[in-house]
């Protein structure tokens, strides 16, 4: 949009508005003067009605003759002779409805409808009166409505709309003429002055075009004003001047940056396939800092398909290589969704961590919420596969929060950006006791407090892994569970409490009430086992509960 066209726009509104709103209140005023004048001159004429009648009823009254017929009926051809008096245009009617919902008086050949009769009935006995808007003889009227008593009439001056208010119609049509005159006249004077002020900023906008388009530095423009406009031009023509004197080293530099960001680019859509995105801008962001690793706490995931080899000894090489990309593009898809990064795949497992090269104080919850969506995910994997007559996957998962290093591990010739130390093993060895207590995902006792309270947990075991010796407290997540499992889990954490205090017998009790609550609980099971063992052969004195794991 053009200065031009900007300086109108501003400027005609603060025109526009005081004159739209000048004219709509003055013909505002207008109408409402004219129809107060129209309403009263209606509202006369039907209380000179209404005096008239009333009149001819107490001539009636004094003579005692009300109730004879003959003279009751010249009393109403006086008064409706007297309503055909008081009409001044031919749009004008008068009638009136007596108590029977009939016309009883009409000023002149008036045609009312069956629907419109209906109209005029329900106004009467609602028991409307003065001013009211109706149709009458297919036509809109303005009407005031007068009651007479001694009839038991109502009197019905009216109107038609269109000659009511005509004359309030008319003024405002002409000050629409008025202000659109205005309008007009004040558009075209601001489109000249718009014109003659923007002059020095078209001359320098031109030139600006022509040297973009020609790169002939040497244009300059004409100070036509001593003023702001004036100094612009002068200081384009200046520097228009030094750029001229710039334009080689801009050349070379500009050819530098493209053949920079030409590789740039190439390297970038290469590696993208193999290196997550934000590695590779770390990457360029500090290309010697990514060649070594360094030491982050992150959450590690290691998820695995149980019985994979016997899933695969059925099913032929190409059908493999289809079910597996099927079931790993979703499980990819959640973890990059959810800002892990997936390092590598060991056959049918996935090793993806969560907290590089970018960590927040999430990454642990973050890394669960990602394993509970894989699992829901399987769901769908598996009605694929069974759609295709093939067995469906079971899963397992491990999260582990630790220190571990990570980075650019390699040799110069091959490198791989990945995880390497005990707590990422720690995570492969939780994912291996999935099979054990028959749960699908387990974290470690360092993941625990930063999902406690947000995801439903409950402590399993203390375990020592295979390759370590000390031990570490292990946890089932789910997203929800039942009312039954909350009240079986709440049990089972107390019979944890008094089993590792080493008093076997309460704590076999316990795990047998938990089992009476839910007795699909595997853990409970294997913990009511290992107590009647102990019953039967005590533990030794330096028994510290921990179980120790002798296969992955």
């Amino acid at each position: 949009m053009s200065i031009r066209a900007k300086i109108v726009l501003i400027v005609l509104p603060l025109i526009i508005v005081p004159l739209v709103l000048t004219g709509v209140i003055s013909s505002l005023s207008a109408r409402n003067g004219i129809t107060t004048l129209a309403t009263g001159f209606l509202q006369f004429k039907a209380e000179q009605l209404v005096t008239y009648a009333q009149g001819q009823w107490d001539l009636l009254a004094a003579n005692g003759l009300e109730s004879t017929p003959e003279y009751l009926d010249a009393s109403k051809a006086a008064i409706e002779s007297f309503a055909k008096s008081l009409i001044r245009s031919p749009t004008e009617a008068i009638f009136a409805l007596g108590p029977d919902g009939a016309i009883a008086l009409r000023s002149g050949d008036l045609s009312v409808s069956a629907p419109e009769m209906e109209a005029l009935r329900a106004l009467v006995g609602s028991g409307a009166a003065g001013w009211q808007t109706l149709n009458v003889g297919g036509q809109s009227r303005i009407a005031h409505l007068a009651g007479f008593t001694p009839f038991r009439w109502t009197f019905f001056v009216t109107e038609s709309a269109g000659s009511f208010y005509r004359s309030a119609d008319a003024i405002v049509r002409q000050t629409a003429y008025m202000l659109a005159a205005s309008i007009l006249i004040a558009l075209v004077l601001l489109l000249y002055f718009a014109q003659y002020l923007t002059r020095p900023l078209r001359q320098v906008a031109d030139a600006m075009a022509e040297i973009i388009s020609t790169n002939d530095l040497s244009r300059r423009v004409d100070v036509l004003y001593k003023d702001e406009t004036g100094r612009l031009g002068h200081t384009f023509n200046l520097m228009s001047e030094e750029l001229g004197k710039a334009y080689d080293q801009v050349k070379g530099y500009a050819l530098h940056a493209a053949v920079a960001q030409s590789k740039e680019q190439k390297i970038r859509h290469i590696f993208q396939m193999y290196v997550p995105k934000n590695v590779i801008d770390e990457f360029f962001a500090s290309p010697d800092k990514m060649l070594v690793g360094a030491n982050r706490d992150l959450a590690v995931l290691f998820s695995d398909v149980r019985d994979f080899t016997g899933i695969s000894e059925k099913m032929k090489p190409d059908e493999m290589v289809e079910s597996l990309n099927q079931y790993f593009a979703p499980m990819v898809e959640i973890i990059m969704n959810m800002g892990g990064i997936v390092d590598k795949y060991m056959g049918d497992g996935i090793l993806a961590f969560f907290g590089a090269p970018l960590s927040s104080d999430r990454d642990a919850l973050t890394s669960v919420q990602a394993g509970l969506d894989m699992l829901d995910s399987l769901t769908s994997f598996n009605a694929w596969q069974t759609q295709r007559g093939r067995r469906p996957f079971r899963i397992g998962i491990g999260i582990n929060f630790g220190s571990v290093t990570v980075g650019n591990i390699g040799s110069p010739r091959k490198m791989d950006y990945t995880v390497m130390g005990d707590n990422v093993n720690l995570a492969s060895r939780l994912e291996g006791l999935t099979k054990k207590y028959h749960t699908p995902l387990i974290v470690s006792e360092s993941v625990y407090p930063q999902i406690r309270g947000r995801l439903k947990c409950r402590r399993l075991d203390r375990v020592a892994v295979l390759g370590r010796s000390a031990g570490t407290v292990i946890y089932e997540v789910r997203r929800s569970i039942t009312a039954t499992q909350e009240e079986a889990w709440g049990l089972h954490e107390r019979a944890l409490d008094v089993y590792y205090q080493g008093r076997f017998a309460e704590a076999e009790r316990a795990f047998r009430d938990v089992l009476s609550r839910d007795p699909e609980d595997h853990c409970a099971r294997l913990f009511h086992e290992r107590c009647q063992t102990f019953l039967r052969t005590p533990p030794p004195p330096d028994w510290d509960g921990i179980e120790e794991m002798r296969t992955k």
